[in-house]
């Protein structure tokens, strides 16, 4: 058991189910969750809300959350997305109090399956699949028996063993639970319980031949584990019912578990369809699961989401039963305040224009003189420190703080107009130099020494602060820069099909970006604001991926919706 948090407890209907069941001795006020992820595929943003849920219940009641791999599909687990879990559970800040696998009840869930044969409450069935589906009917209309539904138990029980035991071929026998045909909830129409497949499992091996489905391995192994409160997204709220006349047919160890349902996240410019996703890694048309356009935790980890920003969200958005769609801008603005307070700041130009100036100084050899100036790493932090910067007479600005011809309101640099170089001189543009073509590819200008650390001593003011990097020290990088990975709010929702709304120009790489020489002892994963630009990650080879600009396009969204 974990000590309860010293945060207030959040009033949510969840949180007030749980703390009405201690109050009445339902378990003994013991709190336990959760959290079952099918290890066939990476973890994604809706995960992560489950995650947040589970295990901060369990934490703000002195509870334990588990993690338990709900692995009943050879065909699509694999070992790669256990370890994958693990590790994105941990990145989250999480620790469950212990892991396990649905696989580890095989055993239990086919003797209890017995159970039930013996007790005319399961029977096996010889109809393939698609029979089976087309006698379940519809909304307002009963299901058809199967003709194999009276089957005397001890026929069924020879033949569930003969199963188990790998007589059959997979597709022609499976068990189902013998409840009601003509219920109004599709899910008490005698549900399938196993099916014969031929397949080893990743945890198993070969052991076993037919495997449980999701409904019947769900319950069964929360009481089995002794879990109080199982917490589900809303679409099993009609599996509530056959997850709670499961329990109710079989000798259980201990307390009963209560299935809750709250609603799951959802975003906009967003999928997280796992057969999906994964189509969009087969299909090459993202680099992988962990390709930072992608909604997975392993992507937004790599492309600079700062694990905590990830977890006030899922605090923010709540816990309620009501499905909706959050703008994909509010979760971004919980990761531009969490990285903007965390970050240290960097300079970095990403479209690099020549500046020379004209008037610099030169040593007795005849070399540039190299001044150092030293700058804050975060303002935000004072803790963070400072450190040094080399400015010499060649530098780099971006390419667009610069025009010729400057339109309206351009404070920027030009010929004649003076701005601030950060933290270092005033400077003015004097004249360009240009390709054969015509483009501008230097600029010269002159600066005044008597403006070091930025401010004029006769209290001038400019209009414009530009951030630089020293030429001779430039490390060069290349940076992603990202847009979203679909063009509609809702993938998908005029065709069908949340792939025909893909964005071809979701991600452009810039090379020969310029860097100060800080930035090349930087370590993966780390994340620095790059002055005026974004906050940028770092991976190998000097490359760097923007996770968010500094714009906050939450107020604007707000903006816009309180226009109406």
């Amino acid at each position: 058991m974990t000590e309860p948090s010293t945060a207030p407890v959040a009033n949510d209907f969840i949180r007030e189910i749980v703390r009405r069941d201690n109050e009445q001795g339902t378990y003994g006020q013991r709190v336990q969750t959760r959290f079952p992820p099918e290890p066939n595929g990476y973890l994604h943003i809706g995960h992560a809300k489950a995650i947040v849920q589970n295990f901060s219940v369990a934490q703000d009641f002195g509870g334990v959350c588990n993690l338990r791999l709900d692995d009943t599909n050879p065909g699509t687990e694999e070992s790669e997305y256990v370890d994958a879990i693990k590790d994105d559970i941990a990145w989250l800040g999480y620790t469950p109090g212990t892991t396990v696998h649905a696989s580890d009840y095989f055993e239990q869930l086919y003797q209890w399956a017995e159970h039930l044969v013996e007790n005319g409450l399961a029977y096996v069935d010889d109809q393939d699949g698609e029979t089976i589906s087309a006698q379940r009917g519809g909304f307002g209309t009963p299901g058809v028996e199967s003709p194999f539904r009276n089957r005397p138990a001890a026929e069924s029980l020879d033949l569930l063993r003969r199963m188990r035991a790998g007589e059959f071929a997979d597709g022609t026998r499976c068990l189902r639970a013998k409840i009601d045909m003509a219920s109004e909830n599709m899910w008490l129409r005698d549900p399938v319980m196993y099916r014969v497949r031929h397949a080893d499992h990743h945890n198993t091996g070969d052991k076993w031949c037919i495997y449980p489905t999701y409904d019947w391995a769900h319950g069964q192994s929360d009481a089995i584990e002794g879990v109080t409160h199982s917490l589900c997204s809303l679409e099993f709220d009609s599996h509530r019912a056959l997850y709670d006349w499961f329990l109710a047919h079989l000798p259980l160890p201990g307390d009963t578990p209560k299935q809750i349902e709250f609603a799951r996240l959802e975003l906009t410019h967003t999928i997280t369809s796992k057969r999906r996703l994964k189509k969009l890694v087969d299909d090459g048309v993202v680099d992988g699961w962990d390709d930072p356009r992608m909604p997975t935790l392993r992507g937004m980890r790599r492309r600079g989401y700062p694990a905590a920003a990830i977890r006030d969200f899922m605090t923010a958005v709540g816990t309620t039963r009501n499905n909706s769609v959050k703008a994909i801008e509010e979760f971004e603005a919980f990761v531009r305040r969490e990285l903007n307070r965390t970050a240290q700041r960097r300079m970095a130009v990403l479209h690099p224009l020549k500046l020379v100036l004209t008037n610099w100084p030169v040593d007795a050899s005849g070399d540039p003189v190299v001044e150092w100036f030293e700058v804050n790493n975060n303002p935000e932090n004072p803790a963070d420190g400072t450190r040094t910067l080399p400015f010499t007479g060649e530098l780099f600005i971006e390419s667009d703080d610069f025009a010729e011809v400057p339109p309206p309101k351009f404070f920027r640099l030009s010929p004649g107009r003076e701005v601030r170089l950060r933290g270092a001189f005033l400077v003015t543009a004097t004249d360009v130099i240009k390709d054969d073509q015509g483009n501008v590819v230097q600029v010269n200008a002159t600066y005044d020494p008597a403006t070091r650390g930025g401010d004029a001593p006769d209290g001038r003011k400019v209009k414009s602060t530009m951030h630089w990097v020293s030429a001779p020290h430039a490390v060069d990088a290349e940076v992603s820069l990202y847009d979203r990975l679909f063009t509609a709010m809702a993938p998908g929702e005029a065709t069908g099909e949340a792939l025909d709304d893909l964005n071809p120009n979701s991600r452009v790489v810039l090379a020969g970006c310029k860097l100060e020489p800080s930035l090349a002892e930087s370590a993966v994963g780390q994340v620095m604001q790059f002055e005026r630009l974004g906050y940028f990650a770092k991976d190998e080879g000097m490359h760097f991926h923007r996770a968010v600009g500094l714009k906050d396009e939450w107020a604007a969204v707000q903006k816009r919706q309180q226009q109406g």
